[in-house]
């Protein structure tokens, strides 16, 4: 783990933060990218960048504030202390917000979210690992390790389960079935967020079951209840939206689409 890239005077450069950055960058490009191919003008996720870390920090302080009541006022203005749901949940309203009071398209800008939220997750969960936080259970496995400098430091001689290994895999797989496997069958514009509100939702409620959080109802953490509410939000969502929203334009229905009709 490396929680401090370099120092140059009192100035510390921590991986976290810069991990953090390039989440909203690298969300940024999958974004512009997923524009251009559905038809939206490339230029507004400037706008919408700006509102994603905006909503996205502030999503998430809140949701940890929340969580960790007895920490206000003293953590609201630090850097530590960000839940990633809330932070999801943030951004999403602030994109919503934005692109309605641009009178944009919001069907293909969430299509394009879904991608560009499961590629800024993986780097997300990068800075997690390089910080040593949010790692799982102890484990025998000889993949286990261990975070002497951890928020919490795990304890001498200990390995956990690095979970935050896990999410990154698990999101770079999510954003491949987006992409080249789940989107280009879909033949209206909106469910691709929907979907990977399922995808996030099954792999944080797996997860869980070896991460390091308490249970607080039936034995599921608060977690596992936020991802089964993702769950049904996305298949709810995926159903209403592909039954009722816009037809894509012919040219971006995607690979899958043409390739049926050179058959």
């Amino acid at each position: 783990m490396y929680p401090e890239l370099f120092h140059i005077g009192g100035f510390t450069m921590n991986s976290y933060g810069v991990m953090m950055a390039l989440a909203f960058v690298s969300a940024g490009i999958v974004a512009y990218w997923q524009f251009k191919k559905r038809g939206v003008k490339p230029d507004f996720i400037y706008p919408l960048l700006i509102a994603t870390i905006v909503g996205g920090l502030l999503g998430a302080k809140i949701h940890y504030l929340i969580i960790h009541p007895e920490q206000f006022p003293e953590n609201l203005w630090s850097g530590r202390g960000l839940v990633w749901f809330g932070g999801l949940f943030g951004a999403i309203a602030a994109v919503i917000v934005v692109t309605l009071a641009s009178k944009q398209r919001l069907g293909p800008i969430m299509d394009s979210g879904g991608p560009a939220v499961a590629m800024g997750y993986a780097f997300g969960r990068v800075g997690c690992f390089l910080r040593g936080c949010c790692y799982g259970t102890p484990t025998d496995l000889p993949w286990g390790m261990s975070f002497p400098q951890g928020v919490p430091p795990t304890p001498e001689g200990v390995h956990v389960h690095p979970t935050q290994l896990y999410s990154i895999l698990a999101s770079l797989l999510i954003f491949a079935l987006l992409v080249w496997v789940i989107g280009p069958r879909f033949k209206r514009e909106g469910p691709l967020i929907f979907a990977y509100a399922f995808l996030a939702g099954v792999e944080r409620f797996l997860v869980e079951f070896i991460r390091a959080n308490q249970p607080i109802v039936w034995g599921l953490t608060q977690q596992q209840w936020i991802a089964i509410g993702m769950v049904v939000v996305g298949i709810v969502g995926m159903w209403w939206f592909e039954s009722h929203g816009h037809m894509r334009p012919a040219g971006t229905r995607g690979d899958a689409s043409r390739a049926r009709g050179r058959r």
